[in-house]
């Protein structure tokens, strides 16, 4: 697992929630009125309805915004709730940094009522992706170590009640993560921008530098525009980000 003490500094600066993803969770939220938000981090997605939020990051904890649902500093693998104490438990790109899945994935179930949802990504898609493909490879090696296989988690949350939902990345998406500048190539030359994103701040600075370099070189020549002249009247793109949906009642 990463700590975010030493790699979510700048969260509040490049993580902040996009409304159309927001507008999806929040659809999958439905009628329910309790929500644990479970690797909260700063409290991206959480909706009016999140009663406790758990995160294990101090430095994450400490760019909450006022407000925010209360927060307790604990693990997904050993959450400080009671069991059913909410109708919903929430993951939002966070489940492929816990220690142990599988007990991350119980604890969930222990704790919700109603209700799981788990937003992650499909690495077997994502690969694909030209920022990967063509000048990161080494953070596509990352990202493979990072993904947690769709299957898997559908088999922890119960293949009969479970279902996959695919949240496209708007062309503008507002939240940092690592698929959001497909259409915006200039952003990912930005350290900052960069930071944000694991499967950066999880790769050699070495690796990242060369691949810095042969994309502001294929910008500046036009090659980038050139390959993926495509990509520039797309108004979304599925890169593989999905929602997973577990009923429980």
């Amino acid at each position: 697992m990463t700590s975010y003490d030493d790699t979510g500094v700048t969260y509040s600066q490049t993580r902040r929630p996009d409304p159309r993803i927001a507008a999806a969770i929040n659809r999958a939220l439905g009628a329910m009125k309790s929500v644990a938000n479970i690797g909260a981090g700063t409290g991206s997605y959480e909706s009016a309805r999140t009663v406790a939020a758990v995160e294990p990051s101090r430095v994450m904890i400490g760019q909450r915004r006022a407000g925010s649902a209360p927060v307790v500093q604990a693990v997904a693998e050993a959450l400080p709730l009671r069991t059913d104490a909410v109708d919903v438990a929430l993951a939002i790109l966070t489940v492929h940094h816990w220690t142990d899945l599988a007990a991350g994935v119980a604890e969930m179930l222990r704790v919700a009522r109603r209700r799981l949802l788990i937003l992650t990504w499909d690495h077997d898609i994502i690969r694909e992706f030209w920022l990967l493909r063509e000048y990161f490879p080494a953070a596509a090696e990352t990202d493979a170590r990072l993904a947690v296989p769709i299957d898997t988690l559908v088999e922890l949350l119960g293949a009969q009640r479970t279902s996959v939902v695919t949240v496209p990345v708007p062309h503008d998406c507002m939240d940092g993560f690592g698929g959001a500048y497909w259409r915006r190539p200039r952003a990912y030359l930005d350290e900052t921008v960069r930071q944000g994103m694991s499967l950066f701040s999880m790769t050699s600075s070495r690796d990242v530098r060369e691949g810095v370099s042969r994309l502001r070189t294929d910008l500046r020549s036009g090659e980038w525009r050139r390959r993926h002249s495509e990509l520039l009247s797309m108004p979304e793109l599925d890169l593989g980000y999905r929602l997973l949906i577990a009923d429980l009642s």
